[in-house]
């Protein structure tokens, strides 16, 4: 193993413990106690998946690994997505925090049943972002044309034309039920739009940028939702 890969993997499961770490803050702090099962399980079933796809990665597909370790908006090349992703960031945080408030202050009444299916969406939502890993090496985190990508048109990427996107879209709006409130759906919807603006500016940079992706859109027609759009 090179140093290079050991200090990528290093700071893959660092970040990601940030990760659990800011979840745990963001939804205990508000909450005002850690009697909040539904949190305890969402932190659980994210931190086990994100974990999962990080040592899937770590053992198949380190370049992948590297690629997606640079994140954010300040690492975006395109003004355009430094923009949408500074939105992205401070509209996720949102969706952490008020559940947390609606808990405290019992705001919401979710069912248990409702909460567990929340639950399995949210894994479901994951899942589909594994597959996208598995079948494209050029998932990059940022919109980007890395030297020798290639339209991928197999696996998800012949259902949809940003499946990756339809994984988050599902994990992000089934969250407020795993987490028990209602008046998260605000903040659900809300990245959901940021995320569909993130994806039509992605398109034109692909569509400009990376040869044969005119052509793909042509053949498979839906961006996110098969037989929808």
């Amino acid at each position: 193993m090179t140093n290079e890969n050991l200090t990528s993997k290093r700071k893959a499961l660092f970040g990601l413990f940030m990760l659990i770490i800011i979840l745990g803050l963001s939804l205990f702090i508000p909450a005002g106690t850690l009697d909040y099962w539904q949190a305890w399980l969402y932190i659980f079933l994210f931190g086990g998946s994100s974990l999962l796809i990080t040592l899937f990665l770590m053992k198949k597909d380190m370049e992948l690994l590297k690629r997606r370790l640079k994140a954010g908006s300040r690492e975006e090349k395109e003004r355009s997505q430094k923009i949408i992703q500074a939105f992205a960031q401070v509209a996720f945080l949102s969706l952490m925090v008020c559940p947390g408030f609606d808990h405290r202050y019992s705001w919401s009444y979710v069912p248990f049943w409702l909460v567990v299916t929340g639950e399995v969406f949210v894994v479901f939502g994951f899942y589909i972002v594994f597959l996208v890993f598995k079948e494209n090496s050029y998932t990059s985190a940022l919109i980007e044309i890395a030297e020798g990508q290639k339209v991928i048109s197999t696996g998800p990427y012949a259902v949809v034309r940003h499946p990756m996107y339809s994984g988050a879209l599902l994990l992000l709006l089934f969250t407020p039920f795993a987490l028990a409130s209602y008046l998260d759906l605000i903040f659900s919807a809300l990245i959901s739009i940021i995320i569909i603006w993130r994806l039509l500016d992605e398109e034109k940079f692909l569509s400009k940028n990376l040869p044969g992706y005119t052509t793909y859109c042509l053949k498979t027609r839906f961006r996110l939702i098969p037989k929808i759009w």
